[in-house]
């Protein structure tokens, strides 16, 4: 039976009065989670689920959805958050500036557990109650002792728990000690659950990935498609258009060759800078050369670019009738973990600053040069953007105005005490003026928002990249659509490949709960003897996942040929495999022809010695992966008469560039293939078994290549393949 929810009573008409700008689909989302709460059991190991995406608007959903609960029998509520100084004190600013109508009218009180009275009375719990807590231990054992003995009568009122960054709460997948901390966490959570007479649990999170982690005491044999640990109901946090996320900056139009407004976003960086800047090195460059010297080029370029959007947004802004005064951009340098690198860091921005003034005020040269530079990168986005585009010489004089007129702030932020410290009232980092640039590490992180962010350099190189981790650090999600045109996201071409592996993986997890039902995702490893096996979610490696999906490309990029004769000549490797596509298949074809898996997998080991990764920051080819993938699209024909079979199709007379052209945002050439042909004979034959694309390239001198041919190997899965996450590499 339907309950009917009051939607007349003190707090929630009252609170959708006071936010006008909040979408219909924000108030119709807290309707339905409240009234699942109302009608369904939940518990920490069953929640209600609100899932959203990195900073899209969960926060204002769960708070309509606490003004919605209050005025339907539910008293008390919880919000656990993440074990962080900065995120409880933001999240404690946050509620009291959305209920601050609430507050000041007595009707409700707010309290950070550690700093809450040791007992209510009886005046006190007829207002509704609010208690922000961390996800520590210290946190849980006051809410626990509170509930529990020092005020009984609070456990005998309704309470809603709400976890805050749910993914963050048990989930610790490759340290030890944090598993069992974890374990102690759900524990206790399950004790405040215990001490209450009737609660219901709320889990928020942006990562799916979450919910397909499977408790670690079960061990689940010969099982392919793990289905997500269900929570009783399932809402999704309305996403509206403004929103700039994982889809925008690195989906299929961010990989565009052409100029796309996405595309334009990245620019591609030296690993070797990162390096350069973890702490100070005189054998690399001389500090006092920041504005000349090719060691921190991108860096260089980064803040410049940063100043130039900034200027450009405050000129159209003003134009179109803003006040000038609240016309504030940020940029975040996030690209190491370690205080010395922050340190260091904070001296090379302050020293590019005052090169950047000395050049200012003595019209030295190289400001035009570096200045046209970025404006030229950015009015191309500008243009596709639609947007205006002032002249360079507005922009110019704007930005040496900013750089003489102490226009740019430089403030290091590596601890939960400088971010506290920062927040304003809305719980964002206090832009102080008009151009902001945050060093900092991972404090910034789940939860601290910057606004207006326009540039972000990124350097995190964990060795093994945690999918919830690199989503977190993506401080450039948000409401960001107005500024897009001059944002700009700078990183290596290997963390960029980490990052669209782990969209793709994120995209499909989605896919998989948005689409209800009994939909699973199969998760999927190599076996010793090369079969393909199951593999628990928890297990997975994301940095080492390829996610298998209708038409998905596996391919090489960013390798380099090898030569035709020598030691390790290809020469004779490539004539012999002329001879064999002649025999098994021809070459450019109307059709591709049907050939037995152990073929096709021969073909495929026969290219792999003839192309070389000699670059650090060439994205990883797992050779034993494409493999294993081809193996395990050939089996998956419903009829098993059909399995083990692959089309192949050659072609020859191609000439790929090797590198990408100077203004493409990606280092390598990464599309061998065309749609017109490639993608239309997949189209058309890859519909049961997948086809395995032979591509011999001339190999010229002058399109990068070591001037002898070779063959460029192309996997790309068939139309009826079950979304599977595959991993290289497990966690032991």
């Amino acid at each position: 039976m339907t309950l009917p929810l009051n939607l007349t009573g003190a707090f929630y008409p009252t609170y959708k009065g006071l936010n006008p700008t909040f979408s219909a689909d924000t108030f119709a989302c807290a309707e339905q989670t409240v009234r699942e709460l109302l009608e369904t059991a939940t518990t920490s190991d069953h929640p209600g689920m609100l899932l959203g995406k990195v900073q899209s608007g969960k926060t204002r959903t769960f708070i309509s959805t606490l003004a919605l609960a209050f005025d339907n029998g539910y008293d008390i509520a919880i919000v656990l958050s993440k074990n962080s100084k900065a995120l409880i004190e933001q999240t404690a600013k946050r509620l009291n500036s959305e209920f601050a109508h609430f507050v000041s009218d007595g009707e409700l009180e707010i309290y950070d557990i550690m700093h809450a009275p040791e007992s209510f009375g009886a005046f006190e719990l007829d207002s509704k109650l609010i208690f922000v807590a961390k996800k520590q231990s210290d946190n849980l054992r006051r809410l626990i002792e509170l509930f529990s003995e020092k005020c009984p009568a609070m456990a005998q009122r309704r309470v809603l728990i709400i976890d805050d960054e749910a993914d963050n709460a048990s989930i610790g997948y490759s340290k030890k000690d944090g598993l069992i901390e974890a374990k102690k966490i759900a524990t206790q959570i399950s004790d405040l659950r215990s001490a209450i007479s009737q609660t219901s649990f709320l889990q928020v999170t942006a990562t799916p990935y979450s919910l397909y982690l499977q408790p670690s005491e079960i061990e689940v044999e010969n099982v392919t498609t793990f289905k997500p640990t269900r929570p009783k109901f399932t809402a999704l946090v309305p996403v509206p258009s403004a929103y700039v996320g994982g889809d925008t900056y690195f989906g299929e139009a961010a990989r565009s060759q052409e100029d796309t407004l996405e595309s334009l976003l990245h620019h591609t960086l030296d690993h070797n800078e990162f390096t350069r800047l973890k702490k100070e090195d005189r054998r690399s460059f001389n500090k006092e050369d920041v504005l000349t010297t090719p060691a921190v080029k991108g860096f260089r370029h980064a803040i410049v670019t940063f100043i130039v959007g900034g200027c450009i947004q405050r000129i159209n802004g003003v134009r179109d009738g803003q006040k000038e005064k609240k016309l504030r951009y940020s940029f975040l340098l996030h690209s190491e973990a370690g205080r010395e690198a922050h340190d260091w860091q904070e001296v090379l921005a302050i020293t590019l600053k005052k090169k950047l003034i000395e050049a200012a005020k003595t019209d030295a040269p190289i400001l035009r040069e570096l200045i046209q530079v970025s404006y030229d990168d950015l009015r191309r986005s500008l243009q596709l953007a639609g947007s205006s585009v002032p002249s360079l010489e507005e922009v110019f004089d704007a930005a040496r105005n900013a750089i003489t007129g102490d226009h740019i702030s430089i403030t290091k932020v590596n601890s939960d005490d400088d971010v506290a410290a920062m927040l304003d009232n809305s719980g964002q980092l206090r832009l102080r003026s008009p151009l902001h640039i945050f060093i900092g590490g991972q404090v910034i992180d789940r939860g601290v928002t910057l606004a207006s962010l326009i540039g972000f350099y990124y350097g995190r190189r964990p060795n093994r990249y945690q999918q919830d981790t690199v989503l977190q650090h993506s401080r450039m999600y948000g409401y960001r659509r107005p500024d897009l045109a001059v944002t700009r996201f700078y990183t290596s071409p290997a963390i960029r490949h980490a990052m669209f592996q782990m969209e793709e993986f994120d995209t499909s997890l989605r896919a998989a709960i948005e689409s209800g039902g009994d939909h699973g995702v199969q998760f999927i490893r190599s076996g010793g003897n090369g079969q393909i096996v199951p593999c628990s979610p928890n297990k997975i490696l994301v940095a080492t996942t390829q996610t298998l999906r209708p038409f998905r490309r596996v391919l090489p990029i960013g390798f380099q040929s090898g030569y035709r004769t020598g030691a390790n000549g290809i020469g004779a490797t490539i004539e012999a495999l002329d001879v064999s596509l002649s025999e098994l298949c021809g070459f450019n074809t109307d059709e591709p022809t049907l050939v037995p898996l152990e073929t096709a997998l021969d073909l495929l080991s026969r290219t792999e010695p003839t192309l070389q990764f000699d670059e650090d920051d060439a994205p990883p080819f797992e050779w034993e992966a494409a493999r294993a993938i081809l193996r395990h699209l050939a089996n998956l024909h419903s009829d098993p008469d059909q399995r083990g079979q692959v089309w192949l199709w050659a072609a020859r007379d191609r000439n790929s560039a090797r590198m990408a052209s100077e203004s493409s945002h990606a280092t390598y050439i990464e599309t061998p293939d065309s749609e017109k042909t490639e993608g239309r004979l997949t189209r058309t034959h890859a519909i049961d078994h997948p086809i395995l694309f032979l591509l011999r390239q001339d190999g010229t001198t002058e399109k990068g290549w070591r001037g002898t041919p070779f063959y460029w190997p192309l996997i790309r899965a068939q139309r009826n393949t079950p979304t599977a996450i595959y991993t290289a590499e497990i966690i032991s």
